[in-house]
Parts: structure tokens; sequence; C-alpha cells
């Protein structure tokens, strides 16, 4: 039983916060940006984080990308609209229990009913882990900032750099 822990907690501790890079689905560091052209000056840029990436870098590298997508369009400032983060939040119970001679392990999960599961009958520990994802729609422009809601787009940059992590080599 003592292995079996430890080998889950070394695992678990694989994972990384998600750096900032494309789109990946799977890996210790899974997630990250991806956009869509909307057409010429509209875009949907999206961040999505793994469960060590919290909610602030999830935003932030969004907004980074929002950025760097309008300064590599030529453009000068952004504007977002349609701007949004969902929080995937699942609850689970881990439990080892005694069970046709032996320990063996079983979960819990909280699931529409209340909780459910499958395997052992002792005592567990309740986890909660949860995944962020940052949505923007934004307009891009060119020349002086039409209103303060448009933001510099290479000032953005500038003041997000500090916080960006890439993948390391």
């Amino acid at each position: 039983m003592i292995a079996a822990i430890g080998l889950g907690a070394g695992l678990a501790g694989c994972e990384t916060a998600t750096p900032y890079q494309p789109l990946r689905t799977s890996g210790d560091s899974a997630g990250g940006f991806s956009d869509q052209r909307l057409d010429a000056d509209h875009y949907r840029v999206t961040f999505q984080g793994n469960t060590e990436t919290s909610r602030e870098r999830v935003e932030t590298y969004m907004l980074y990308r929002a950025a760097e997508l309008t300064v590599n369009a030529g453009a000068d400032w952004f504007e977002t609209t349609d701007r949004h983060t969902d929080r995937d939040k699942t609850t689970y119970w881990d439990d080892w229990g005694p069970g046709y001679g032996f320990w063996r392990p079983s979960w819990r999960y909280w699931g529409p009913y209340g909780w459910g599961g499958w395997g052992g009958w002792s005592g567990g520990v309740t986890t909660t882990v949860q995944k962020f994802q940052a949505s923007v729609e934004i307009t891009m422009g060119h020349g002086p900032k039409p209103d303060a809601r448009a933001l510099d787009a290479r000032e953005v940059m500038t003041n997000l750099s500090p916080k960006i992590e890439r993948p390391k080599a």
C-alpha cells in the first residue's frame, strides 16, 4: 500500500503548470494557446491550462497571445469582446480498502446524485482538481487607440513578458 501511494505521489509530481506554448493535448505540460481567425481583423484566442495551472496564469497567457497575434498581424492595438474563463472542477475520493483477503484500491467521485464509486470500504482522501480555460474575441486596429478599452499590443507584451514561462528545451 505504501509503495502504491508513493508511486501515485511520484506520478502526480510529474505534471507541471502549462507553459506558454501552442496547444498540446497530452504530456507533462498539456494545454496551451489556440486561435482562430474570424475575419481580417477579428480572432478568437483561447488558452487552456492543466490541473497545475492557475486561473491568473491562464488569463495572462490568453492576453499575451492576443497581443502577440496583433503585433504579428501588423496591427497596433486590440479590443476584447466576449471574454470569459471556464473552470472544469472534479472532486473524487481515493481510498484503499480490504477486499477478498488483500488490500486493493477503490475510488469514489462526486456525481450528479452525490458520492458514487467502486471498490474498498475504508477511509480515504477527498481530492478536488480543476482546470481553467480562458477565451476572448479580439478586434485589431491600426494607428491611435480609438478609446480607453483598446489595449496597445506592444505595451501588453512588454508588461506581461516577465510572467511568461516558455517550455524548457
